[in-house]
């Protein structure tokens, strides 16, 4: 089985995080495999294999809206995608890593541009 590593504490932020679920509704909540320091506003993009399901969000992005430190949710509506499941035995489980990406803030917020999250 592939095995898949996210640095808890990057030197850049906001980081790539590894994806542990995510939900079949509108919003869809997102879990990410531990805290993700991600704020409210910033936009993300979505890298899911195949193996994982729920390919219909593959390459998707849209703005977040922090739950708690591991989830956050996105204005999607994934009602009707294919479930979401990380396989836990080969061949399925190489080369699954499901992950979720920042690439921009909403422009009237800023707040991570703004954080020195390097201390």
């Amino acid at each position: 089985m592939g095995t898949y590593y996210a640095y808890q504490k990057p030197v850049y932020q906001p980081a790539m995080r590894l994806i542990s679920a995510i939900t079949n509704s509108f919003p869809a909540v997102v879990t990410t495999t531990f805290a993700n320091q991600y704020v409210n506003g910033t936009i993300v993009r979505f890298d899911l294999a195949i193996a994982v399901g729920m390919n219909q969000l593959n390459q998707q992005f849209a703005p977040i809206t922090i739950i708690n430190p591991t989830q956050f949710s996105v204005p999607i509506d994934t009602t009707n995608y294919d479930t979401f499941s990380i396989p836990m035995s080969p061949p399925q489980a190489v080369n699954t890593a499901a992950q979720v990406i920042p690439i921009g803030e909403i422009n009237s917020t800023l707040a991570a541009a703004t954080v020195n999250v390097l201390n």
